[in-house]
């Protein structure tokens, strides 16, 4: 198996992006989350309804695209052989507008923090140390922005579906450690230290 590469989302990349959604993101068929598009924390749908719909109709995939387009959605695409085998959603915080309704609870819009939301890895690369990678990367990233801490939301809920955030023993093995609770997640973060 070729070791995956981490590159950093960008306008340029959107095609890859694209045709990882379109296509391994959810191979093995999730088709309630296949339109997603990595846009939750991004989107105006007020309810689940509404978001189901956007999952369905394109709208998702649309609104992510015009985001990468003017480099407003962050994240790290692993690649091997040339295509995307993994992607890590990982921004400033106060990029994310839907976030802090998401997880129920009120954001400190002052607060220098990257937010880790979203892990997605192909079927073959998963249990490979992939999604440490893409972690590992997330956090330089935001230490290169200047960003003062790195935060998570691991499920409390066993592994399953859900766990999209990512699972608690990956956060406790890069550093993270429990800085709060919330009804169905945990709040993990991890300070960072500058670039250089």
């Amino acid at each position: 198996m070729t070791e995956p590469v981490i590159q950093a989302l960008t306008p340029e990349r959107l095609d890859d992006f694209l045709a990882y959604f379109d296509g391994d993101a959810f191979a093995e068929g999730n088709t309630r989350w296949a339109g997603c598009t990595c846009y939750f924390y991004h989107t105006p749908a007020d309810s689940a309804e509404a978001w189901v719909e956007a999952c369905k109709n394109g709208s998702n995939r649309a609104g992510a695209a015009e985001l990468i387009r003017r480099g407003q959605m962050h994240g790290y695409l692993a690649y091997a052989d040339g295509r995307v085998v993994g992607w890590c959603h990982a921004a400033p915080r106060h990029t994310l507008p839907n976030l802090g309704r998401a997880l129920g609870t009120q954001l400190d819009p002052g607060e220098t923090v990257g937010s880790i939301v979203c892990f997605n890895i192909a079927a073959p690369y998963r249990r490979t140390g992939l999604a440490g990678r893409l972690l590992a990367a997330a956090c330089a990233g935001f230490a290169h922005l200047g960003l003062s801490v790195a935060e998570a939301y691991p499920q409390k809920a066993p592994v399953s579906v859900l766990s999209y955030h990512g699972p608690l023993v990956l956060y406790e093995a890069a550093g993270f450690s429990r800085a709060g609770e919330l009804e169905h997640c945990w709040v993990y973060r991890k300070v960072l230290t500058g670039p250089g």
